[in-house]
């Protein structure tokens, strides 16, 4: 079956009495527009998602029938987890984190991301307390995840604001 988009999910959508067949997804397929994989019962999807920005997320329901749903779910994964003590350390790690254009998740007040030792012992040595768990990475942030330059006046947001900010010539 080919699935161009999701149905809704699970967690507003009435069931009937249908099983569920859970699609099992890693974190970074969660973003992947075009993929084939097997539910757990062994169905064959394929997804080919047409717009661009079209992700999937935790309990998208990508097929219905009378007798059976198919629910997205992420599987969890080996993460750094940080409880950030105030909004300037929240900000600081959020913005260190993002520079090195590593993937960075927000979830139950806590900032999270894939494990990486060299992440961990960085973060560990600059006093941000990291610690490493088995968790669902589900709440991306997509600031730092569109390509863009660094040092050049491209039309990224921060350059779009510095423009408007800078006093106009006359």
């Amino acid at each position: 079956m080919i699935i161009n988009e999701t149905i809704g999910n699970i967690s507003e959508y009435p069931l009937n009495g249908r099983s569920i067949d859970y699609l099992d997804l890693e974190w970074y397929e969660s973003t992947k527009r075009i993929q084939r994989k097997k539910t757990r019962s062994g169905a064959d999807v394929a997804i080919k998602f047409l717009r661009e920005g079209q992700r999937l997320r935790e309990g998208d329901i990508l097929f219905e029938n009378s007798e059976k749903v198919i629910v997205v779910n992420i599987l969890e994964t080996e993460a750094i987890v940080m409880t950030p003590s105030s909004m300037l350390e929240m900000g600081t790690v959020c913005y260190e984190i993002g520079n090195k254009h590593i993937p960075l998740f927000i979830q139950d007040d806590k900032v999270m991301l894939p494990f990486e030792m060299p992440m961990f012992r960085w973060l560990e040595v600059s006093g941000f307390n990291p610690e490493r768990h088995s968790v669902k990475l589900l709440n991306v942030l997509r600031s730092n995840v569109e390509p863009h330059g660094h040092g050049s006046l491209g039309s990224s947001i921060f350059t779009k604001i510095l423009k408007m900010a800078s006093p106009k010539d006359e």
